[in-house]
């Protein structure tokens, strides 16, 4: 067996950066930029009005002073002459602010008689001017480094930029494998399960960017498991849940084998998920997940979200915090313990059940709390090491 930190390793090793294109903005949602985008223009690109109102040229106006409207700008349709002495311009929100003009009066603070306006006592002292460039100058960047989302899009498209760059989609393949396994909605019979291994990572694959195909059931023989791995051909990662063990029915190490995998590893010291395997197979990297249920979406926390991130350019680590614990718990055993959690008051509450098969105890859980291999006994409130599960 080798380590957490180990694995972590060699399956990144397995992976590279992906190849870039070009998508439309609306289809960019969820993407990664392959680079920082510049803005085209500045936005503003000009000085506009904050407010309704009369754009004037006079910097500290005073109540009772008088001006004569001589033309108006409205969004869209500017006031191509020069505002100067005791000229007003009526002017819209959002509209260029005439040449010459430095101030807007809101229009809540004049009276106006025809073409003349006369300034009241609450002229207050606000310029109600957007400067050009206020939000963003001409060349400014945005690289947010995750997938891009409703308000980078909305930046994005305020910058000038119709088309964007991103890391092409990691094309993931699922197969789940057992005689056992039933397609969710199917009535069961004695013996049959419910597959759900590879709907939750495929939702967990999906949200993290991914493009994933779930394969049909693979059974529990070399040439079921083998048709499943064809039809898997071509995709960036290759999934296989269960059978990744060393039982009389676990065939995924020995007939990936025999289709030419590149074994890298093979079992990690860690609970859940100590049966995991990876390697290279006819240029795909692929990883045989446990078919424990918890056992196989924490291993796709812990090692295969760092894989897409890293296939998208991104950084690939696990982000973890530090919190108290809620209760005292004994020392671990010589295997890394994710331990399904639930916050309370900024603090860590183990689940008193930790079985790999307990979907409803990851459900309710909110975080995995973090054991190290032989760690002592801990007592409440002393810190630990916590990792929150994504929806």
């Amino acid at each position: 067996m080798i380590s957490v930190e180990e694995a972590s390793a060699a399956l990144l090793a397995l992976v590279s950066r992906l190849p870039v294109e070009r998508v439309p903005l609306r289809a960019a949602r969820g993407r990664v930029l392959s680079g920082p985008v510049r803005a085209r223009h500045a936005q503003p690109s000009f000085a506009a009005s904050a407010m309704d109102g009369y754009a004037i040229a006079v910097a500290d106006p005073v109540p009772g002073q008088r001006f004569r409207i001589k033309g108006e700008s409205a969004a869209g349709h500017p006031f191509t002459g020069r505002c100067d002495g005791d000229g007003a311009i009526r002017i819209f929100t959002g509209a260029p602010v005439p040449e010459g003009a430095v101030r807007v009066i809101i229009q809540e603070d004049v009276t106006r008689d025809g073409d003349v306006i006369v300034l009241t006592d609450t002229v207050g002292s606000g310029t109600h001017i957007r400067p050009e460039g206020g939000d963003f100058d001409a060349g400014a960047t945005h690289d947010p480094q995750r997938p891009l989302g409703s308000r980078d899009i909305a930046l994005l498209a305020a910058m000038g930029h119709g088309k964007l760059s991103v890391i092409r989609r990691p094309e993931v393949a699922i197969i789940m494998t057992g005689d056992e396994l039933r397609p969710p909605g199917t009535l069961l019979a004695t013996g049959q399960i419910a597959a759900s291994n590879g709907y939750g990572l495929a939702a967990m694959l999906e949200d993290a960017g991914a493009q994933v195909r779930l394969l049909p059931i693979a059974a529990d023989t070399p040439e079921s498991l083998g048709q499943a791995l064809d039809l898997a051909a071509g995709a960036d990662l290759v999934l296989t849940i269960g059978g990744a063990s060393v039982g009389d029915h676990d065939l995924v190490a020995a007939t990936a084998g025999a289709a030419g995998l590149e074994l890298s590893f093979h079992k990690v010291a860690m609970r859940p998920g100590k049966p995991l395997l990876a390697g290279k197979l006819k240029g795909s990297t692929l990883v045989g997940l446990p078919g424990n249920p918890v056992s196989s979406m924490v291993c796709g926390l812990i090692f295969i979200l760092p894989l897409l991130r890293s296939m998208l350019g991104l950084p690939p680590g696990v982000p973890r915090r530090v919190v108290p614990l809620a209760v005292g718990i004994g020392p671990n055993g010589p295997r890394e313990h994710y331990m399904r959690a639930t916050l309370r008051d900024g603090r860590a509450q183990p689940h008193a059940r930790q079985d790999s098969s307990l979907l409803s105890i990851l459900a309710d859980a909110d975080v995995l709390l973090v054991r190290p291999p032989r760690d002592p006994e801990r007592g409440p409130g002393d810190p630990v090491d916590v990792i929150d599960l994504p929806r």
